[in-house]
């Protein structure tokens, strides 16, 4: 009897340990145009989910259409987890653990994919997204950190439960002192030390607390700092100092809070535009995928029902974006062991990052996106003082980038 009680205690264990695993943990930033170097305002997400194949759709909405990240699994559903539309006002969320008490069986957050879909098609202004969520329905089953920016420079930070919510505006030295608000799984109007992404939400909160005093955050540095970030404030570790690849050690490590995820689908940046400014030149920077094996493109609302690039598209063969399914192709070679029950997060840090040879994953193709912001960056300059996207000359740039990242997954993927 006493031998089937501690077996029972193990088995109950073990399943906590699984589901822990598995919460889903996104991480994001909310960043006013007051410390950028251009003066646009940032909304960021580093998604985590059980659906990892995803690509960008257009919507043609009610009263804006919209682009936004979708699952490629159950993409005839009316859910969006990220997006940007034709007024300029952009929204994404991070799944809160701390907001509301949930009955058993009840879905967290059941309904966070669905408001994000609608308001992206009736809200232009974080005004509107206020009085939206004043009107919706109530309980909402929102349990989310919902982040906005819009055309006229919002920024603003929102916890959001079944009946209420709270704002934190990053344009208000009294709730932003840095001119940012970072979240991850956790609310800070939630219950103390509940919730999730503590560890994760210490390293957002440094990197960008120094970024912001140097004026350095840009999208690009967001994708490379926060997005690949391998820093783990608990442990006080990079990995990216090279103690931990070979010789020094074994080249292998534990995904344990570190930013990017084995459960990462995507990364994006909407850079919004100064007040005054046309919001057709909000630029979403998207990378899907595993963001250490992605690479980030940018993409607008203007025409995108006929420019949008395949890269992003479903493609039916894959079931996901292309971008989409190389990122994660070779993201499964780097969590490469799988010999029994609970090993898919050992990290074979080597094959993502070698600092002596410099063939590692993410050095090859983070070198591939510096070339796409250097040939990005002169066309959205000249855009931005003609005052519109010149839609005959995006067709050309994405035929340039497309042929590179092609190139570069193809030599990946080939080489074993």
């Amino acid at each position: 009897m006493l031998k089937r009680t501690s077996l029972l205690i193990l088995c109950v264990v073990a399943t906590a340990l699984l589901l822990t695993d598995s919460v889903l943990a996104c991480t994001s930033a909310v960043v006013s145009g007051k410390v950028t170097p251009d003066g646009r305002p940032l909304l960021w997400k580093n998604r985590d989910t059980d659906f990892m194949r995803n690509h960008i759709d257009y919507v043609k909405g009610e009263k804006y259409d919209f682009i936004a990240v979708v699952n490629s699994d159950n993409a005839y559903l009316k859910e969006a987890w990220m997006g940007t539309n034709s007024a300029g006002f952009a929204l994404m969320n991070t799944q809160s653990y701390n907001l509301v008490d949930v009955k058993d069986g009840e879905e967290r957050g059941a309904a966070n994919g669905r408001i994000i879909y609608r308001a992206l098609e009736v809200c232009a202004t974080v005004e509107d997204f206020c009085h939206f969520l004043d009107t919706i329905s109530k309980p909402s089953y929102i349990e989310a950190n919902l982040g906005v920016i819009d055309a006229k420079g919002g920024a603003v930070m929102f916890e959001v439960d079944y009946q209420k919510y709270i704002m934190y505006d990053a344009n208000n030295p009294k709730d932003a002192p840095y001119g940012y608000v970072a979240r991850t799984n956790f609310s800070f109007a939630g219950k103390v030390n509940e919730g999730a992404g503590y560890v994760r939400y210490m390293e957002a909160d440094q990197v960008l607390m120094k970024a912001s005093a140097t004026g350095s955050i840009t999208p690009q540095f967001i994708f490379n700092d926060l997005s690949r970030s391998f820093r783990n404030r608990m442990l006080d570790i990079d990995l990216r100092n090279g103690a931990y690849n070979r010789p020094q050690a074994s080249g292998w490590f534990i995904d344990q809070d570190f930013i990017p995820r084995s459960s990462t689908s995507c990364s994006a940046v909407v850079q919004g535009v100064k007040p005054g400014e046309k919001a057709e030149l909000t630029t979403m920077w998207t990378l899907l995928g595993y963001p250490p094996t992605g690479i980030a493109i940018p993409l607008w609302v203007k025409g995108a029902d006929k420019l949008l690039p395949e890269l992003v598209r479903l493609n039916k063969e894959c079931k996901a974006a292309p971008l989409s399914d190389w990122s994660l192709r070779l993201a499964d070679r780097v969590f490469s062991y799988k010999q029994g029950m609970g090993t898919g997060r050992y990290l074979n840090w080597e094959r993502l990052y070698s600092p002596e040879k410099g063939d590692g994953y993410m050095t090859t193709l983070t070198s591939v996106e510096d070339e796409v912001f250097r040939t990005t960056k002169p066309l959205l300059e000249e855009w931005r003082k003609k005052g519109s996207l010149d839609t005959q000359a995006i067709p050309k740039l994405y035929e340039e980038l497309d042929a590179s990242i092609r190139m570069i997954y193809q030599s990946l993927l080939e080489a074993e």
